[in-house]
């Protein structure tokens, strides 16, 4: 592949706050950084760095971006602006704690038993030692650190708690952040070991909200390893319940007037800002260019729980509708890809490992499912690319994705098959005028189900029915309801 630099399209976006401050605030945090990790060698790095940003229950339109008016989030529309957004992009599996599996490996997790999201209260007869990332697999961070890449992980990890499951037995050189699924976003409230806050081994105490907390770190690091490549792996917390908000936000948006949402845009913002900060003190150590910064989702948008907006898609988080899997996704490099670049083939967030691999020039291992998103990005050798499937199964549920036809396979109901082309809401379901494809697709996921292993765990009786009921638009309503009672009942104390 070519790796010849283009000339970035307009100028950058002005850095939010004064640089002076940017850098007197970056050198601080570097001193504390400094404290725990080895000092970094002088001089610039030799390869692309990488950053993945990945945010957890946000709602397929609760993005600029992605056509949100109610919602602002002028950073991270950026990189979308700046570098190529991909229309069709989808997770492994409509959980956070297996999709991010997916994305850390570049696999299928079904095919190392990672099928049911993490659950700490496993039934009679699972061992608390397989729950987390099977240790036979090599995640992204092992092999950028064999590619000579220092590796941080900050913010939400959610992938195993015991000590073999530790993102520093994982291949990441430094972590920040929290073990289990969801914490309590300000100081002194995280209430348990699965929400405490960690430096590598050590327990810490968070300096302030929980995402500026992790933007913080993030720059921290970006000074400290700004002469050697690094890969990041940011992942925020936000916008997962609970809904927990600086006020200065929430006042913001103070003219939206339903009371979760207007949490919720609270939380996207300071989101927002962090991703800001985090482009600003790339440009400010010079390492704007060189940097490839992608952004995405873990599932899609949380609509009972957090009232996130999904639009124009059916469904929400635990369900193979469109809106459970299908994810914002935007990738920004200025050295390699054209400012307002539109994908809409068929990607993945299993893609994000042989995209990094492919940027840092290193060979790919031959077990991945994904596929590098760099050849979809327009060159002067231009990848031909086969037309592409993707397969989910979660619990009793399973579908594919062929071209524009999608098939959903349940136990209590025929299959569905739907057009998303000219149906992107799911609303007209073709499987009686159309049983050959319906058959075809049918086998393709029996096939694809044969290469994969039994699921280690489950999360019990009481998760199976409700991913069934997931898929009633009016069950999904009343719970939306009864959480925001809560919800405001919580907060109005």
């Amino acid at each position: 592949m070519s790796r010849q630099p283009r000339r970035r399209a307009g100028q950058p976006a002005e850095p939010s706050g004064s640089k002076t401050l940017l850098s007197l605030l970056c050198l601080a945090l570097a001193v504390e950084v400094s404290a725990q990790d080895a000092k970094a060698p002088a001089g610039r790095p030799s390869k692309p760095n990488v950053i993945v940003i990945l945010a957890d229950d946000a709602g397929f339109h609760d993005l600029g971006f992605q056509g949100s008016r109610e919602i602002r989030t002028p950073h991270i529309d950026r990189i979308a602006a700046e570098g190529i957004r991909f229309s069709d992009a989808y997770v492994t599996t409509p959980f956070c704690s297996p999709s991010r599996a997916g994305l850390l490996t570049g696999r299928y997790p079904q095919r190392f038993g990672y099928e049911y999201n993490l659950t700490h209260n496993p039934p009679p007869g699972v061992s608390p030692e397989i729950l987390g990332l099977a240790i036979e697999e090599r995640t992204i961070a092992d092999l950028m650190k064999a590619a000579g890449y220092t590796t941080i992980a900050i913010g939400k990890w959610h992938l195993g708690r015991l000590e073999h499951f530790h993102p520093n037995q994982r291949g990441f050189d430094h972590f920040y952040g929290f073990l289990g699924g969801a914490a309590n976003y300000h100081p002194g409230q995280q209430k348990n070991e699965t929400q405490w806050i960690r430096r590598n081994a050590e327990l810490v105490q968070p300096k302030e909200y929980l995402t500026g907390d992790f933007g913080r770190e993030a720059l921290a690091y970006i000074e400290r390893f700004k002469s050697v490549p690094f890969f990041m792996y940011l992942a925020f917390n936000a916008v997962h319940a609970p809904m927990d908000v600086v006020e200065a936000d929430l006042q913001r948006f103070s003219h939206v007037k339903d009371f979760q949402r207007q949490r919720l845009a609270a939380m996207t913002w300071a989101m927002d800002r962090a991703v800001g900060e985090v482009l600003a003190a790339l440009e400010q150590h010079g390492l704007d260019r060189d940097t490839l910064v992608i952004f995405t989702n873990d599932n899609g948008g949380d609509r009972t729980g957090i009232g996130a907006n999904n639009a124009p898609l059916r469904g929400t988080k635990g369900t193979l509708l469109e809106g459970g899997i299908r994810v914002p996704l935007a990738m920004r490099w200025p050295a390699r890809v054209k400012a307002g670049t539109r994908s809409s083939a068929i990607v993945s967030l299993m893609d994000v490992l042989p995209t990094a691999l492919d940027a840092a020039g290193a060979d790919l291992p031959d077990n991945l499912d994904g596929e590098s998103l760099l050849g979809h990005v327009p060159g002067p050798k231009p990848r031909v690319r086969k037309q592409r499937s993707l397969f989910w199964r979660y619990d009793v549920m399973a579908a594919v994705r062929e071209g524009r036809f999608k098939l959903l396979r349940f136990p209590d109901r025929p299959p569905q098959l739907y057009d998303l082309r000219r149906d992107i809401a799911e609303g007209r379901d073709l499987a009686r005028r159309q049983p050959a494809r319906v058959a075809s697709l049918l086998k393709k996921i029996f096939a694809w189900e044969a290469g994969l292993t039994h699921a280690r765990w489950n999360t019990g009786t009481y998760w199976s029915q409700e991913d069934v009921r997931r898929y009633d638009d009016k069950h999904v309503a009343r719970r939306k309801e009864r959480n925001r009672k809560r919800l405001r009942e919580k907060y109005s104390q």
